[in-house]
Formats: C-alpha cells, structure tokens, sequence
C-alpha cells in the first residue's frame, strides 16, 4: 500500500544536533551498507538536513489509516528507562550512544554469539527485505516504521527444534539510562514471544521511521514492532535476543500479572483492573473509537490463536 512522504518535520526538529549527527555516522556504517547489497544506497541523494532512508519499499501489510504526526511520535512515548512521564524519554534520551552497538544472540539455537549491528543489518539488505510498515500502534498512534522481518534474523541464526520461544532484553545503563536509576520497574526490561508470533510477517524490527533512523527516544538504535499486541511488547533498544524452550520473563507481566498478560493481545473484552479497553482515543483526535481485537488484524494473525482462550491467555 502506498505511504505518503514523510511528515516535514525532520528527526532534526526534535534531536539534539550532536546527537542526530552521530546517528547519521552508524547510518552510514551498517544501513548504508546494507544498501550497497541490494546495487544501490539507503541513503537518499540528499542528506544535508535529515538521514532519510530512501529506495525503501513499502510492505503490502501496511493499513491505509491517516498516520499520527512525526512531532506526536517523537515527544509522546512510554519509555520507564528515562522517565515515568510521556515527554521524559524526549528530554532525557539526549545521552544514549547507538555507536557502537551489538546484539547478543543466545540459547537454542546453532550460531550463538554477540554481533554487531550492522552485520546484522548487512544480511538482510536482500531486495525487498528492507520496508516500511505503516501499523496501528494499540491505543494511540499510526507509525510508519522502517525495518525488516525478525523472521529474517531467525532463519539467519538458525533456532533448534528445541526453540518454542523468542526472548528480548533491552539495554541496562542507569548513566545513559536515568530511569534506570528507580526501582519503577525490575531491570533490565525484558519481552518474549512465542515463535510463531516472532516469526508472523507483521513482526519486524525496527531501524527508523517516517522515512528516517530511529529517535533515541523510540528505542534507537533497534526495537520490536508487534503490531496486533499493546505496545509495551514491542520491546526497545533491543541488545539481547534470546531462544529458549519454556516461556520467557517478561516485565509487565512480572510486575501485574493480573493486568498485563504474557500474550497481551488487544482485545477489547478483556479489561485492566483499573479501566475499561471497549474504547480508545488515538493521538490527534478528539472521539474515542471502539477497540478492535488483535488492533484490527485478526484477518493477518487470527490463526496462531485458534482454540485458545483469549479471555484466559491474556
């Protein structure tokens, strides 16, 4: 489905300048590598005033709705490592260095190790692998999200029979991290999926947005995408990922297992102990609109759920 150009509003607008050029050098050093596998740069011709992410398609998952605004997405967020508060992670994400960055792969699976970014982003620079998915963000927003499929680093590392699960770990630094310094949650924040929720088409993971590299404060320099769950399942600032046969640790679900389930699908029949989730108001709009189940894509995702209890299984 085709997506709009970007919104004017540059990553420029709302990051601190030392920071936003540091960010252009790590996308110089993996995405755009990555980009000389597919015979062509990621990089748009003109990089003077934004990283743009360019000669990027778009997925044929993408929803047509109306997409929240950049400004709204970039200075809105929950991200507890810097602060309780929806501007907190604008405003104190300033520290975090994406430069170098590496991931950690571990548990059941063939090629274990810890790897940089941009040799995980190298390989999966094959055409069309790269996309933008415009997606409904449960509860608030619609992004368009720049990645590729987590199904791709999957197959690439290579799980054994033994994998029935995807566990995630975000970075633990209280220096970079100031949030980290309350005990408001038990750190490092963790996710995890069942493999064939990791494994789905809508699950990407994410290296931008509106056309341009991923914000410090939207889970630079890498994050989950899960679109038909609520948002705190789409981990961020992803530096582990891990493959394991019982069911991982999640944080939410540690801290309120009442309320905050291990599958935390959107379902508008199950609610928090606190509030009703019937209705939901997006990000820029004034009336409440009725939750849809899965966030609107039970046609897409519907089947890895058939026979179970969704009211139990929460």
């Amino acid at each position: 489905m085709l997506i709009k150009p970007p919104h004017d509003l540059t990553e420029s607008d709302v990051t601190p300048i030392d920071v936003y050029h540091e960010r252009r050098r790590f996308l110089q050093s993996g995405l755009a590598i990555a980009g000389a596998a597919i015979g062509g740069s990621l990089l748009s011709p003109d990089v003077s005033s934004a990283v743009h992410l360019g000669s990027i398609k778009d997925s044929p998952l993408s929803t047509g709705e109306k997409k929240t605004s950049f400004e709204d997405m970039t200075t809105y967020n929950n991200f507890y490592e810097f602060g309780i508060d929806k501007a907190d992670p604008s405003k104190y994400s300033r520290k975090l260095k994406t430069e170098p960055w590496s991931i950690a792969i571990e548990g059941e699976v063939e090629k274990p190790g810890t790897y940089k970014l941009e040799d995980i982003l190298k390989p999966h620079a094959l055409e069309e692998r790269i996309y933008r998915l415009r997606c409904v963000e449960a509860w608030s927003m619609v992004i368009p999200w720049v990645g590729f499929p987590l199904a791709d680093l999957i197959k690439r590392f290579r799980p054994t029979s033994r994998a029935k699960y995807v566990s995630f770990e975000s970075l633990h630094d209280p220096g970079q991290m100031p949030g980290q310094s309350r005990r408001v949650l038990k750190w490092p924040y963790r996710e995890g999926l069942r493999m064939d929720e990791a494994l789905h088409p809508l699950t990407i993971l994410a290296v931008g947005l509106y056309g341009e590299i991923m914000p410090n404060q939207n889970g630079a320099p890498i994050r989950l995408v899960v679109p038909w769950k609520y948002g705190f399942k789409s981990i961020k600032s992803i530096v582990k990922i891990g493959f394991m046969e019982t069911q991982p640790f999640c944080t939410w679900a540690d801290v309120a297992p009442r309320d905050y389930g291990f599958y935390s699908n959107v379902n508008p029949v199950v609610s928090h102990q606190r509030w009703s989730q019937r209705r939901e108001r997006r990000i820029g709009e004034f009336r409440r609109r009725d939750t849809l189940l899965f966030n609107g894509y039970a046609e897409q995702v519907a089947s890895l759920y058939t026979g179970m209890d969704l009211q139990k299984y929460f």
